[in-house]
This record gives C-alpha cells, structure tokens and sequence, in this order.
C-alpha cells in the first residue's frame, strides 16, 4: 500500500509545487508546467456571440504571451458558430503544426431546443477531436442561461484555456 509522505513531525507533506518534495517515495510524479516558450498553438473562435467571444479571445491570447507562447506560434481561426468548431479543430489537429488547441464560442440558452443540441453535439465533437487526434483542446465554450452570466465567466474562461492548453501540451509532451 502507497502511503503519502510525511513531513517529521508525521503531518502529510505540503502540495507539490516547483521545487517541493514529491507526494509519494519511488513514484515519479510529472509536476504542471506553464512554460509557453516554443508551443504552437491553435485556436478556433466562434463569431456567434462575438462581444463575448471576443472577450474569451483577448482573455485567452493575453494569457498565452503571459505565458510565453510567441505570438507568431498562434493561429487563430473563426468559424460562423460553436457547431463548425469541432471541424476546425480536427483539421488543426491533423495538420501536426501545433502542440495544443483551444475552443472559443459562447452557447446562451434561448426559447427553443436548440440551446441543448448545440452544447452537447460542439462538445462531444471537441472531445472526440481531443481523443481522436491526441492532441489537447481547452474548450472554452461557455454554456449559460443568460448574456450576464456568459460575461461575468469569459474573462476568467478565455485565461483558464490558455493555461490548461499550455499545461497538457507540456504533459504531453512530459509523457512521450
């Protein structure tokens, strides 16, 4: 049985961050990187909802040269609406020019039916793409009741893709 270590006083040890003792003895533990330097990265954007797309966008690639993805390692792509991004996406996948992908789009519930197909057919579409290709996807396609719940998330959905992109790409990269 793995028990976690502990420090001498016999209190589990601190969570692992940059420079910290691993979790566990004789267990190699791949510790997160945000390290953007040298990443490709693409990024498909929906033009439905483009005030709030547009704000998960500037969030997104603030964060990314934060980072420091280069700015000429992003491309961007726009699509009509969230239901053309998994396509998009798996084109970017296949072309073997990036290490991570990003999903931006904004699903607001209307009157009808359609808010529930759109949501669940863009990501399951992003997730098979994901599987399908091996390469990460931060889908960062808001699904909300409203215009005002959609704009109180986009700032903090736009920078939380481009960690996670960011993130797994190093991961992967880690486990190869």
């Amino acid at each position: 049985m793995f028990r976690p270590k502990t420090n001498e006083s016999g209190r589990s040890a601190p969570q692992h961050e940059e420079g910290a003792m691993a979790r566990f003895d004789r267990i190699r533990e791949i510790t997160p990187r945000l390290e953007g330097q040298g990443l490709a990265v693409g990024v498909v954007m929906s033009r439905f909802n483009q005030d709030i797309c547009e704000g998960l966008l500037s969030a997104c690639m603030d964060r990314l040269q934060q980072l420091g993805v280069s700015p000429t390692d992003i491309t961007l792509a726009t699509v009509p609406g969230a239901l053309e991004i998994p396509l998009v996406l798996q084109r970017m996948a296949g072309s073997g020019q990036f290490d991570a992908l990003v999903a931006l789009g904004a699903v607001i519930r209307g009157e009808t039916y359609h808010f529930e197909l759109v949501a669940n057919e863009q990501g399951s579409g992003i997730t098979r793409v994901a599987l399908d290709s091996g390469i990460p996807i931060a889908n960062g396609v808001l699904t909300t009741e409203s215009d005002d719940q959609a704009i109180a998330r986009m700032q903090v959905k736009g920078r939380e893709c481009a960690e996670a992109a960011v993130e797994m790409a190093n991961l992967l990269k880690d486990l190869a």
